[in-house]
C-alpha cells in the first residue's frame, strides 16, 4: 500500500490540536448530476443499507440513481441559499465559532475544521488539512447526539480509512455521542424556550410538542444499536428541563425508506393522526440534528405542516435546530473541553513555547537531524 506523503516538517514547528466536527453530508449544489454523486456515497456504504452487495448494486445503479437523484434535486433547491446548503453553513458557522470560543477558553494554539462524512469538505482533505497545520492530536466530534451505528459508526469507518493511508498518524480522541450531556439537553430547551417567546408557550390542554428524530431499519434497534433508547432519553430530559408532563410531548422518528419497518411511531403517520384527532397546535422540534437541512426544512417544516393541516390541526410551529445559536456552539465547548484535557492547557504561553521550539531545533540540528 502506498501511503499518502507526509507534508515537510521542520523541527522546532509549534505542534497544534485540531478538532474535526462532522455532520453527514450535503450535495454541493441542487442539481441532479451533483445530487446523484451524493447519493451514490451515502447509499453505497455498508452502515446505510446492510443487504447482500450485489442485489443492492443492481437496486442502487439500475433503478434509485436513475430514478431518486431528479427528485430530490428539486426538493433541495426549495431549501437551498445564497450562502448554499444550509447544513453545509451552519456546520462551517459552528465551526468557526467553536474555535473562537477555544481561543477564548485557552491559549493552546487548536485548530477547528469542519468536514461532512459524504461530499464536500471530506473528511480526507480535512485531516489533510490538519497535517498541514502540523497537528498532532485530533479530537472527531461527530455531530449526531444520539449514536447510531449509520452515522457515529460510519464516520468512524471513514476516519480509519483514512488514517489508514498515513505514515505519521496523529493522536486521535472521538467522541462517541453526547445525547444526554446536559450542556446539550440545556442548548435544545434554550433553543425552544427562545421560540417561546416569541410565538407563546402552548396550551397543553389542547397542544403538542412533537419531537421527532431521523428514523432507522427497526432491526437495527433489534440487533443491539442503542440510537433509540438515545432518542427517548434526550426528549425526556429536554421534557424535564421544561417542565413538561409526559402527556404534553410525543416521540416519533421520520424519513423511512424502503418497504422495510422502520421505528415508529412514524412522524408523518403521527402529525395527521393529531390533527384528525383535534389537536389545536401542534409544535415541532427536531433535537437529533446539529443543523436544519433537508430532513427538517422540507420534510418537516413544509411536508409535515401539510399533513397536519390538511388533517384537521390548525396551527403547526416548526421550530428551528438550534444551528450556530450561541446555546449550541457553547454546548459544543463543553464537550470538546472535557474530551481535550491533557492537549490543551490554560497556562500555555506562546513566550515559553517559542523558546522551547528553538531549543528542540537546535538539538536536532546538533545531532545532525535533517530539516
Amino acid at each position: 500500500m502506498a501511503f499518502a506523503p507526509e507534508p515537510k516538517y521542520t523541527h522546532g514547528t509549534q505542534a497544534k490540536t485540531g478538532i474535526l466536527l462532522v455532520n453527514l453530508g450535503t450535495p454541493d449544489a441542487p442539481t441532479t448530476k451533483a445530487v446523484r454523486r451524493y447519493l451514490k456515497e451515502f447509499l453505497s456504504d455498508r452502515r446505510i443499507v446492510e443487504i447482500p452487495r450485489l442485489v443492492w448494486w443492481f437496486i442502487l445503479n439500475g433503478i434509485i440513481l436513475n430514478v431518486r437523484p431528479r427528485k430530490s434535486a428539486a426538493k433541495y433547491a426549495t431549501i437551498w441559499t445564497a450562502e448554499g446548503s444550509p447544513l453545509r453553513f451552519y456546520t462551517d458557522r459552528q465551526a468557526t465559532m467553536l474555535g473562537a470560543a477555544i481561543a477564548k477558553r485557552v491559549a493552546s494554539p487548536t485548530v477547528v475544521l469542519p468536514a461532512m462524512r459524504y461530499g464536500n469538505p471530506s473528511m480526507a482533505s480535512a485531516m489533510a488539512a490538519f497535517k498541514d497545520q502540523h497537528c498532532d492530536n485530533i479530537l472527531v466530534v461527530p455531530l449526531y447526539p444520539q449514536y447510531a451505528a449509520s452515522t457515529t459508526a460510519s464516520t468512524f469507518d471513514q476516519l480509519a480509512l483514512v488514517l489508514s493511508s498515513m505514515r505519521n498518524l496523529p493522536g486521535i480522541r472521538f467522541v462517541r455521542s453526547y445525547h444526554d450531556h446536559p450542556a446539550y439537553i440545556d442548548a435544545v430547551a434554550r433553543n425552544l424556550e427562545t421560540h417561546w417567546q416569541r410565538i407563546g408557550r402552548p396550551d397543553f390542554a389542547t397542544d403538542k410538542l412533537l419531537m421527532t428524530f431521523h428514523g432507522v431499519p427497526k432491526f437495527h434497534l433489534d440487533r443491539g444499536d442503542p440510537y433509540h433508547c438515545h432518542c427517548h432519553k434526550t426528549a425526556r430530559l429536554v421534557a424535564e428541563r421544561l417542565g413538561l408532563q409526559h402527556a404534553d410531548y410525543v416521540v416519533t422518528f421520520q424519513s423511512r425508506f424502503g418497504r422495510a419497518e422502520w421505528l415508529q411511531p412514524y412522524t408523518d403517520k403521527t402529525l395527521e393522526a393529531l390533527g384528525v384527532k383535534g389537536t389545536r397546535r401542534v409544535d415541532v422540534i427536531c433535537p437529533g440534528f446539529a443543523a436544519d437541512c433537508l430532513e427538517t426544512l422540507e420534510e418537516i417544516a413544509d411536508e409535515g405542516r401539510e399533513t397536519f393541516l390538511h388533517a384537521g390541526g390548525s396551527t403547526f410551529n416548526y421550530l428551528p435546530v438550534a444551528n450556530d445559536s450561541d446555546a449550541y456552539v457553547d454546548a459544543l465547548l463543553t464537550i470538546s473541553m472535557e474530551h481535550l484535557g491533557g492537549w490543551i492547557r490554560a497556562d500555555w504561553d506562546s513566550g515559553r513555547a517559542a523558546a522551547k521550539n528553538v531549543n528542540s531545533a537546535q538539538l536536532a540540528s546538533a545531532l545532525g537531524a535533517p530539516n
